[in-house]
């Protein structure tokens, strides 16, 4: 009778000892598949996708840190396309500046009303003259903030009888502000300042 109650006894804690071996693995996989769950979140997350011609494109996210150089260059770059970039249409002149304006403070807002009193905007349109503006390269310096920039570009006045290319090298700065459909790359140029601006070639047109 005991050598029977013992092995009862033993069947039992065998017993307990394996539901709680698989107590204790079922919390385990239960951990790791939350975790698991976690991370694929995040990494989701971390994607955006386009819809592109009916293609889905796969695009990631990061961090605005990674990315300051190459946004501060194209608010740099965009700024100076819209802002040089002048048709003889009053509309398309308004236009354009609005729209360079947004990305700029009042350094820039008393540069254009500057030429506009002083008729550069009317001799545009009466002269029938466009202006363009390629960008060679735009230097960033991200060690201190605000951001410090130098922009490089030619500049080719189309006149009725001729082709101007200017040298075009502008200096400011850059700070943060929240993004908007206006303002894409959420910097704002300060202290625009043009330091150079000088003629390099003319060339007749026939």
């Amino acid at each position: 009778m005991f050598t029977k109650m013992k092995n009862i006894d033993t069947a039992f804690r065998y017993v307990r000892g394996f539901t709680m071996l698989v107590i204790v693995g079922c919390i385990m996989i239960c951990c790791y598949t939350l975790y698991k769950s976690f991370e694929s979140v995040t990494q989701m997350q971390d994607k955006v996708y386009i819809l592109a011609n009916g293609k889905a494109l796969e695009a990631y996210a990061s961090e605005r840190k990674d990315n300051v150089p190459v946004e501060a260059r194209d608010h740099v770059k965009t700024f100076h396309k819209f802002f040089f970039t002048l048709d003889p249409d009053d509309k398309v002149i308004k236009t354009n500046v609005t729209k360079a304006l947004y990305l700029a403070d009042d350094s820039a807002k008393r540069i254009y009303d500057d030429l506009k009193e002083n008729g550069f905007y009317s001799g545009i349109i009466s002269g029938n003259i466009s202006q363009t503006i390629q960008i060679d390269s735009i230097v960033i310096d991200t060690h201190e903030y605000p951001y410090r920039f130098k922009c490089f570009a030619k500049q080719n006045i189309i006149r009725t009888t001729s082709i101007l290319k200017r040298k075009l090298v502008t200096e400011g700065s850059l700070r943060n502000v929240s993004r908007s459909d206006n303002n894409p790359h959420g910097f704002l140029i300060e202290r625009f300042n043009t330091i150079e601006n000088k003629d390099l070639t003319v060339e007749n047109r026939k």
